[in-house]
């Protein structure tokens, strides 16, 4: 049987969550992966509601959909940064408070515990049972030493050493609530995360200790355009693919003017190296995925976070649930040749 295929709703938080429901069900996709934005789920009456869950699987079962992971990007984020104006924008009220940093981020981490706490309800509440899935939040960590990345004065691994002791420091309460929940915890590794390509990623694992509630959301989108082997990603960490979002990028093109780093320029501006695309619009070799999946017996959903500012969202999303089911396949019990054996 080929894995389910959700639609991540942040990039659609601007809808009424019955409305997006209504759209993800017309596009044909089998459920979603819930934003903690918008009104889509909420995580302080998840945590205390089950009312409020059973509500939200109400809705999904309305429109044919189910749901096997939330996601806290947002909120996440704050709590290994150097929080300013632009974490303001995107942070709930009560978690940026006074904007005073180490509140901003004390007050992330108390969020991001409350939204293992609301999945493990959220899940529980699951009609029929929460299914051989486990419970997942996806998210950001935030980094203390992204912004020093190719920097002058030169960074030493001292400095390096320091801000991974600091997400190790910071998580690590995070992750053990986690494990008191059982919830698993998937980054989604990116440039700004403490983790973005395989190398970070190792060291994050380190930073603490090995603790196996974290784990990745697995995006080759972000990695792709870095030059990073994202297919050796999935075979390098098979122990901890915990959640996979299907998403495109092409690199490459753009007149020359704009590098890797973007050029201070904005999304689909077309001097751009690189941008992301509507899935099949890219470079990335979703073929080579779906084997590494099977490989490694992945078999939980291929979420596809749409991104692409010069295609109608409606469209792409559209187009998108037909092509990952058009690469996706199920793995075989058998070898071909072992037939000759009979």
């Amino acid at each position: 049987m080929a894995r389910p295929v959700t639609l991540f709703t942040g990039q659609w938080a601007d809808l009424p969550f019955e409305t997006m429901c209504e759209k993800a069900s017309e596009f044909g996709y089998d459920g979603l992966e819930l934003a903690c934005w918008g009104d889509h789920f909420d995580v302080v009456q998840a945590a205390a509601s089950d009312e409020y869950c059973k509500g939200r699987w109400e809705v999904l079962g309305r429109h044919d959909l189910t749901a096997f992971a939330v996601s806290n990007h947002l909120v996440g984020q704050a709590v290994c940064d150097h929080c300013d104006d632009r974490h303001k924008a995107i942070l709930p009220e009560e978690v940026w408070g006074d904007g005073e940093v180490e509140g901003v981020r004390q007050r992330a981490a108390e969020r991001m515990i409350l939204t293992a706490q609301a999945c493990r309800r959220f899940i529980d509440n699951k009609p029929g049972g929460a299914g051989s899935f486990p419970a997942v939040v996806n998210g950001f960590t935030g980094s203390s030493i992204w912004h020093a990345t190719y920097a002058w004065p030169p960074t030493d691994q001292a400095y390096w050493d320091k801000g991974f002791k600091d997400f190790g420091d910071r998580w690590t309460p995070i992750l053990d609530a986690y494990e008191k929940a059982d919830v698993n915890f998937a980054l989604e590794v990116h440039p700004t995360e403490i983790a973005f390509d395989i190398a970070s990623a190792e060291r994050a694992i380190e930073a603490v200790k090995g603790h196996k509630r974290f784990g990745f959301n697995y995006d080759p989108s972000h990695l792709g355009y870095q030059s990073v082997n994202y297919v050796r990603f999935i075979r390098d960490f098979a122990d901890r693919i915990y959640h996979v979002h299907m998403k495109d990028a092409w690199w490459g093109h753009g007149d020359g003017t704009v590098g890797v780093f973007g050029g201070h320029t904005s999304f689909a501006d077309p001097r751009r190296f690189w941008d992301f695309r509507s899935l099949g619009h890219g470079d990335v070799d979703f073929e080579e995925i779906i084997v590494a999946l099977n490989d490694i017996g992945y078999a939980g959903p291929l979420s596809v976070e749409w991104e692409d500012s010069r295609m109608d969202r409606e469209h792409g999303a559209t187009e998108s649930c037909e092509f990952v089911r058009s690469v996706d396949f199920p793995s075989s019990n058998l070898a071909f040749d072992a037939q000759f054996d009979r």
